[in-house]
């Protein structure tokens, strides 16, 4: 929680006033009970109702008074509390942002957005309460104990051992429920987990009937939540009751002992009723502390929960920008500029917390303008190649050069800014076909953007909507089909004018024809790209300059399409599930023409 508090330091000055005028308003309330022992002592007792009427105003000024302190308290303290969620939400995106691929993995989604909304919220719940109410409530209990001394001595012993024993119990409660609430927060987690899964893979459980499994998983987890909050719940309330007794005990024996002072003629009525009224204060601020511990609580609880994600640093740091400038002039100022785009040397990946090396023994020299295939079978590590080129996951073992110079010394804008990445799920954003391709790049012109619709086979399809690039796109672009989403992310990529293309995949969804008329205009741009396609299609990766084939992780060979075919068996098994031997296709063609003479013979 302390290091959460610096997001308040442009806050002081409300952080200070809110308490302030709290302890004020509690002031102006401890001259209440006074005010009415003298109208008892003095007003009523001598029928003055001049007197009494003074009294009365004096009560109304201190009520309006104390009022307006509260109000203004409340401001400074909504403010400081707003103010402080805010940039704290802010800190943890942008922090979350920061974070590899790695550590994003391991975080998991569910887990983030909880801390994000509910963990924060009630953080700002805390520090509102605490800014109203932490300094106020205490400040009332032992300012009612001392004003009860002034009054009489004896009597006020009863406040010596009534406000120990509510402590005990206040404070006994709160360590108790602090632990629980982590775990209701992780119960939480798990539901919102569950939650996200059903909404994001809907269209998979209808398709499977797995709705009623769904629903009984759900319920599992909900029936735990629950029972974890009212486990939880159960202890909290025993924080009322527990005080009641123990205020209401106090007060009678208050009055037990104020009666029998009153009766000896030691104090008088009207001191009686303050010190009643005193205790009766106790009462109202104990149970508004104890409501606020509750709250401090939980909010201590999701403080931690989002302390530790800050406390997870970024396993990776990028380039500085000057020492990046510096290699680069290096490079131009040598005789020859790098020969490779892109190159593996002896390039190794283990993802964290895996039991063995998803890729190994990786070495590609990649030129600019070449096209490169990656072809395997599932779980082969396409992916993770591919993955290394604009740095998402650092490479344990070799490195990777882009340009010449290694991906680690890259400024990640430098970086990301030379890579048009197509990832293997295609992902739209609510808004219009120009918002999603303006991500490619903010200033692009509908020209440019027009242009890279024709190169990625999308423009046919943009021009028959009504707005074209104005036409609307609903969240994860559920009113495009398949095919349309991969053209319209291949297009984004395209708006970025890259100097290197990766399509992960993302042509599993168009058919044969559009996929050669992509891969065409591809090669047909007036600045040839360095492409990577990772593609299952043999016939999308054939005509290649260099195909790069993965098996389990490992390369089990690197060469063109027909080179492969003859040395590479991987590559075989694969191409030939695809496509049919030279002597099938002549088999089949024996077949065909011995079933066209029967067929002619028996017309005959």
């Amino acid at each position: 929680m302390k290091k959460l508090l610096r997001f308040l330091k442009d806050y002081k000055k409300e952080s200070i006033l809110a308490p302030l005028f709290k302890m004020l308003e509690a002031l102006f309330e401890l001259f209440v009970p006074l005010v009415m022992k003298k109208i008892i002592d003095v007003g009523i007792a001598n029928g003055d109702r001049p007197y009494i009427v003074r009294m009365c105003l004096l009560m109304v000024a201190l009520g309006i008074i104390g009022l307006v302190c509260s109000l203004t308290a409340q401001f400074f303290a909504a403010k400081a509390a707003v103010g402080c969620s805010t940039k704290l939400r802010h800190a943890l995106f942008a922090h979350i942002q920061g974070l590899t691929f790695s550590e994003i993995d391991d975080l998991g989604t569910s887990t983030m957005i909880t801390r994000m909304t509910s963990d924060i919220n009630q953080v700002q719940s805390g520090i509102n309460m605490v800014l109203r109410l932490f300094m106020r409530s205490p400040f009332i209990v032992f300012g009612a104990m001392i004003m009860a001394f002034t009054i009489d001595v004896k009597a006020a012993l009863i406040f010596v051992v009534t406000i120990p024993v509510l402590s005990v119990i206040v404070f006994g409660i709160m360590m108790i429920t602090m632990p629980l609430f982590k775990k209701v927060q992780k119960g939480l987690d798990r539901v919102l987990g569950k939650t996200r899964e059903n909404l994001t893979g809907v269209r998979v459980i209808r398709a499977f009937a797995k709705e009623q499994q769904e629903i009984d998983e759900f319920g599992q987890s909900n029936a735990l939540l629950t029972k974890l909050q009212m486990k939880v719940g159960r202890i909290s309330a025993l924080t009322n009751p527990l005080t009641y007794i123990v205020v209401n005990l106090s007060i009678a024996a208050l009055i037990w002992v104020g009666a029998l002072r009153v009766d000896a003629g030691i104090i008088t009525q009207g001191a009686v009723i303050a010190l009643v009224n005193y205790m009766s204060q106790i009462l109202v601020e104990l149970v508004k502390l104890a409501n606020l511990i509750v709250t401090i609580t939980k909010a201590l609880a999701c403080a931690g929960r989002v302390e530790k994600v800050f406390e997870i640093a970024p396993g990776m740091v990028y380039g500085d920008a000057a020492e990046y400038e510096k290699k680069r002039a290096a490079l131009a100022g040598k005789a020859a500029a790098p020969a490779y785009a892109v190159e593996f040397k002896n390039v190794g990946l283990t993802y964290r917390g895996a039991g063995a090396e998803s890729l190994s023994g990786l070495n590609l020299k990649v030129k600019p303008g070449e096209t490169v295939g990656i072809i395997g079978g599932t779980g082969s590590g396409k992916t993770s190649v591919i993955n290394l080129i604009p740095r998402y996951y650092d490479a344990t073992e070799g490195e990777v050069l882009v340009d010449g110079i290694n991906v680690k010394d890259y400024p990640m804008e430098t970086l990301r800014g030379k890579i048009g990445m197509v990832m293997q799920k295609a992902v739209l954003f609510k808004g219009t076909i120009r918002q999603n391709l303006q991500w490619g790049r903010q200033d692009a012109t509908d020209e440019e953007m027009f242009e890279a619709l024709a190169i990625a086979q999308a423009k046919e399809f943009v021009d028959t909507k009504d707005g074209k690039l104005s036409a609307p796109i609903t969240q994860g672009g559920k009113n495009l089909s398949g095919g349309q989403k991969q053209r319209l992310t291949i297009a984004r990529a395209l708006v970025r004018k890259p100097e290197i293309l990766v399509l992960d995949d993302s042509a599993s969804a168009l058919d044969y024809a559009t996929d050669a008329k992509l891969r065409k205009a591809l090669r047909q741009m007036r600045d040839k790209l360095t492409v990577f396609i990772v593609s299952q299609r043999a016939a999308s990766i054939m005509h290649a300059d260099q195909i790069v084939v993965l098996d389990d992780g490992h390369v089990a060979g690197i060469g063109r399409h027909e080179e492969l075919l003859e040395n590479c068996s991987v590559y075989q098994e694969i191409y030939y599930s695809q496509f049919k031997k030279e002597e099938e296709k002549d088999a089949d063609k024996v077949a065909r023409n011995s079933k066209s003479g029967q067929g002619k013979e028996v017309r005959a």
